[in-house]
């Protein structure tokens, strides 16, 4: 297995990566958009993103077993949503598709299309009657230039919170600022919220929404949610500062969608809509979690096993930081390096000959979580 922490740099640091569904399926370098911009020059609206090749993968294309139990008759609401969200667990060809579709400034310009692809298995970490986590975690096999395997590689990637009924959000203000924000009963009945985390542990966004079950599909379609730049944005921008978007997560027989609808904003000091022109262009984004057969997720389930205690003290640190504080700012870097860098290499020494000391790991993430907070 390829280290963590080389991974973490290949795919963080500008090199995204892809698998190909098939042998006869196009490389990434044949990417392509049925949304377009069709009267630009050819080659200027050519997507962006993952250039490597996977090998062969087959779909399963019979119903799963948690798409069955999700169609169980007489539940309850709260279980049947329940089960949608955990229905989004398993081993996925994924693929990540934004376009920016409409511009808002005089001197607009499309910019370039964004298309990445991976592997990836998305795991249960907690499942409660109001409360469940899921964890996704890439695990890569390459093809390089001689057509020979290379990995598999492996890293911690986003994870998703879903509570009932949450009366206390943690919501995105703009400038790397996170805050507190309550949730009136009478708004919070019957609805899930969505909190999204970085690959660090970090927060990202939080929102909030109802499910809705049809007889082939389950739907949650969240409020309008403020969000940091993705990396796939901010490696390569810097004109602008939040994006402003609305999310919906639908459910399928053999994997589930994820849609989004982003306004790209620009924010004054202030935290609020900057100047006459603050909204650049709308994007659409189409996230495809397609289930697989007979991909080895091991090294991912081997990573998991190794680290999960550790990761679970991140977490519950998170936690006490948002206990303790209404409002978190997070500086970019310490010491000329990421937080999400900084986490990964310490994780990445954790192994069965090294295993994680719980005491001496506390005391590390006590500190790099003091470093990167802004007082």
């Amino acid at each position: 297995m390829v280290t963590l922490t080389r991974l973490a740099l290949y795919l963080f640091l500008g090199f995204s990566v892809s698998a190909v569904a098939d042998e006869s399926a196009p490389e990434m370098t044949d990417k392509q958009f049925t949304y377009a911009w069709p009267f630009t020059e050819d080659d200027t609206m050519k997507p962006r993103g993952g250039t490597t090749r996977g090998p062969a993968l087959e779909l399963d294309n019979s119903p799963g077993e948690r798409w069955r139990a999700l169609q169980a008759p007489e539940l309850t609401k709260q279980e049947r949503d329940r089960r949608a969200i955990l229905a989004m667990a398993g081993g996925y060809r994924a693929s990540f598709d934004f376009i920016e579709t409409v511009g808002f400034t005089p001197d607009y310009e499309p910019k370039r299309p964004y298309q990445s692809w991976g592997t990836e298995y998305v795991y249960v970490v907690e499942d409660q009657a109001d409360f469940i986590s899921l964890q996704h975690i890439l695990v890569m096999t390459f093809l390089n230039d001689d057509d020979e395997l290379v990995g598999p590689m492996v890293v911690k990637h986003w994870r998703q919170d879903w509570q009932y009924e949450d009366a206390n959000l943690h919501v995105y203000t703009g400038h790397s600022t996170w805050e507190q924000r309550d949730v009136a009963p009478n708004q919070a009945r019957g609805t899930w919220s969505q909190s999204v985390y970085q690959v660090d542990d970090s927060p990202r966004y939080q929102a909030v929404g109802r499910w809705e079950h049809r007889a082939n599909h389950s739907s949650w379609t969240s409020n309008e949610t403020w969000r940091p730049l993705p990396r796939r944005e901010f490696s390569v921008r810097d004109d602008y500062h939040v994006l402003v978007g609305t999310n919906r997560h639908t459910i399928t027989p053999t994997g589930w969608v994820h849609e989004e609808d982003n306004l790209k904003v620009v924010l004054d000091e202030d935290g609020k809509p900057a100047g006459d022109y603050p909204y650049l262009a709308r994007e659409s984004g189409f996230n495809r979690y397609e289930r697989i057969l007979d991909y080895d997720f091991s090294a991912g389930d081997n990573y998991w096993q190794q680290t999960s205690e550790f990761w679970a003290d991140v977490r519950d640190a998170w936690e006490q930081l948002f206990a303790e504080q209404t409002s978190l700012t997070l500086a970019d870097s310490y010491e000329d390096q990421s937080l999400f860098m900084t986490m990964f290499m310490y994780a990445g020494n954790i192994s069965d000959d090294a295993p994680y000391d719980a005491d001496a790991g506390q005391v590390f993430i006590d500190q790099t979580l003091s470093n990167f907070l802004v007082n």
